[in-house]
This record gives structure tokens, C-alpha cells and sequence, in this order.
């Protein structure tokens, strides 16, 4: 299993004191000199964590894969066209939000997400959608031609009881089977953090996970690179 680190949250951190640290570029490359497969940053449309700045030059010097978290907006996907991410990865965006709420609705935004999904890949960028572990999106995402799909996890990582938690897991893995039938790449993400990454590894068809905040608070004890270890070490099969 890959293993992507979202380093959106160093930049809301230098966003609190409105100066140029701690900067997110640096941490990427601390990220993958510790063994991350990926780097991950949503550049939002309020530009509240993660500038253009900040886009330009992870670019210019990620080594490994850069996923550009991003809403599907002709602003946003001029940008990621002229940056060319690796992948792209659309999701939900409401500026009311301290972070992503829930899954892309394919099935409602089929007609203008197929045309973004379009764009992007003649782009010659790789696209997936994230969206919750529901059949019907799943099926949408196919028909729209994504590469792939990330499967939100949020409610799986909020669960407060194991009977719950189990029943959410039993939901990921049907949705990443059904996703792999239909011929679609998978990967998960959304408040995976060093315990609960454990279970998600045994999904054998979860290629990559995105994970961000569990690696950043960690690393406020331990240092980034120990932090970003560990969570390799975790996701290994």
C-alpha cells in the first residue's frame, strides 16, 4: 500500500501567523526523504492553507507523485492543467468548512464532472474522485471515465464503537472491491491516523492512502521524518 502525506495542514499552521513558516515545500521534501510515495495538497479556492505559491514550487520539486486536491472549477482546473499534478484529485469544496465534509456526488454533477474528467486527462493528468463508499457513485465514477476513485473514510475513522466501526470497514471494502471490478484504481483517505490504518491495510485492492493530519500532529512530538517513518512502517504490507 502507498503511502501519500497531505501537507496541507503545515501551511494552515503558517497561515495562523501570516509570516513564511513553517513551509509546506520543505516538509514535502522531508516527507519523502522519510519514504512517502506521494505528496498531497488542496489548493482550495479561498486559497486558505495551501497557495499558488506553494503550488509552483512543489512542482517544481516533488520527486515522487504530486496529488493536487482540488474542486472541480474552471479557475482551479485551468491551474491544475498548466501545473500538470500527476493526479488530480476532485473533490467537495464549501468555504464553511474547517475541512472536507464528505464525498464528490458523481451521480448529481455527472454531466459537468465528465466534462472536467475530460479535460484533465486529455491534460494527460490521471484523475480520481473522491466519494463516499456508495454503489451508485462508484458506478457513476466508471461511466465517467476516472482513472480512479479515493474512498472517503471519514465516517469510518469517527466511528465511536467496534460493532460500528466493523460495519464501516465491512461498506470500504465492498465499495473497493466493486471499484476494482469496474476497472477503476483505488485509493482511501480522511482521518486515517496510526491506529485505525491497520484494518484498511488488509484491503488488498486500497493501492494508496492519503493521510495528513494524524502525520503532522505526530510530528509535532516526534519530528516529521520519525513521524512520516512510523506511517510507512504502518501502511507496508
Amino acid at each position: 500500500m502507498r503511502l501519500c502525506i497531505n501537507i496541507d495542514h503545515v501551511a494552515t499552521l503558517r497561515q495562523a501567523r501570516g509570516g513564511s513558516q513553517p513551509d509546506p515545500v520543505a516538509a514535502s521534501q522531508i516527507c519523502e526523504f522519510a519514504g512517502a510515495d506521494g505528496i498531497v495538497c488542496h489548493l482550495r479556492e479561498d486559497r486558505r492553507h495551501i497557495n499558488d505559491r506553494d503550488l509552483r514550487l512543489l512542482r517544481e520539486t516533488v520527486k515522487t507523485r504530486l496529488d493536487l486536491e482540488m474542486a472541480a472549477t474552471r479557475e482551479i482546473v485551468a491551474i491544475a492543467l498548466a501545473t500538470k499534478p500527476e493526479l488530480a484529485t476532485l473533490v467537495p469544496e464549501r468555504r464553511q468548512e474547517l475541512t472536507t465534509e464528505g464525498g464528490l456526488d458523481v451521480v448529481a454533477g455527472r454531466s459537468h464532472l465528465r466534462d472536467v474528467v475530460l479535460q484533465l486527462k486529455e491534460g494527460g493528468i490521471e484523475v480520481s474522485l473522491f466519494i463516499d463508499p456508495l454503489p451508485g457513485q462508484i458506478e457513476a465514477a466508471a461511466e465517467i471515465k476516472a482513472d480512479k476513485i479515493e474512498i472517503h473514510t471519514g465516517a469510518y475513522a469517527d466511528a465511536r464503537t467496534d460493532r460500528e466501526r466493523k460495519s464501516l470497514l465491512h461498506d470500504i471494502k465492498g465499495a473497493a472491491q466493486m471499484a476494482a471490478r469496474l476497472g477503476l484504481g483505488v485509493n482511501a483517505g480522511h482521518g486515517l491516523n496510526y491506529q485505525n490504518i491497520l484494518p484498511m491495510k488488509e484491503i488488498r485492492e486500497i493501492e494508496e492512502v492519503s493521510i495528513g493530519h494524524a502525520v503532522i500532529v505526530r510530528a509535532l512530538f516526534v519530528g516529521m521524518e520519525r513521524a512520516v517513518r512510523e506511517m510507512v512502517a504502518l501502511t507496508r504490507r
